[in-house]
């Protein structure tokens, strides 16, 4: 009976150490255990502090100041355009002659198709005549020189020139004015081949030279039945019609 009760003691006094022990166990692991927790707290806060603050976008930087002037805006970095002087450049102005009106050349200039305009036309007196109207239409004096050289349809030669209507001078013409030249279509009856009919009369120009042509020349329809023959003539260019219908 008191080896019973011993046996039973002793487990029991087993069995106390052996909770003992292991509360003791526990308690030391479980304090071990909260220490590195509560030590490694403070570590992951200040790290995951530190990592919201590196995500953090960085803070705009401010724009440069500008300045305005008038509609244009420019940086103070910026060199602002340089404004010419208006009053430098309208006294420059004024000692060049820039801008002024440029006068027109009036130097005098040869008649011819360019600058006037050629009529043919009918006469009652003399018998067998045509009369020739040339009229500056240019803005400059030109000279008349000469007399025309007429071409009736398709001749190979041209008309005869009546050396005795020759004028003293040149004719000149102004804007607007006119010269004369009588134009005798036919000769003596029987003094040559039979009169042929034309219907085209082409006008040259002679040149100051004399010689040969200048200019543009003009080609005018003739009046219906018009007749010429080789002993015809066309007269000196006048400066009144009188003169060219006298021969």
């Amino acid at each position: 009976m008191r080896s019973n009760r011993i046996r039973t003691t002793t487990f029991a006094a087993t069995a106390l150490l052996a909770a003992l022990s292991l509360t003791a166990c526990g308690s030391e692991n479980g304090t071990s255990e909260s220490a590195k927790a509560g030590s490694a707290a403070p570590a992951a806060h200040q790290a995951a502090h530190q990592a919201v603050k590196e995500s953090r976008p960085p803070a705009a930087t401010a724009a440069p100041e500008e300045k305005t002037t008038g509609t244009v805006s420019t940086p103070d970095n910026t060199t602002a355009p340089v404004r010419s002087d208006a009053k430098n450049t309208t006294d420059a102005t004024k000692r060049t002659g820039s801008g002024s009106a440029t006068k027109p050349d009036r130097t005098p200039v040869t008649c011819d198709g360019g600058n006037t305009r050629t009529a043919v036309t009918t006469v009652s007196r003399p018998l067998n005549h045509l009369l020739l109207t040339l009229t500056n239409t240019g803005d400059r004096t030109c000279y008349a020189y000469y007399a025309p050289g007429l071409r009736f349809d398709d001749a190979q030669a041209a008309f005869p020139v009546l050396d005795d209507s020759k004028p003293q001078a040149v004719v000149t013409l102004d804007p607007g004015q006119s010269a004369y030249a009588g134009i005798g279509l036919t000769g003596e009856p029987g003094a040559g081949p039979s009169p042929r009919e034309a219907t085209r009369l082409q006008v040259h120009f002679s040149a100051r030279s004399g010689e040969g042509s200048t200019g543009t020349p003009v080609s005018l329809t003739l009046p219906s039945d018009t007749y010429w023959d080789d002993n015809g003539f066309v007269t000196y260019w006048q400066t009144e019609m009188a003169d060219a219908l006298t021969y």
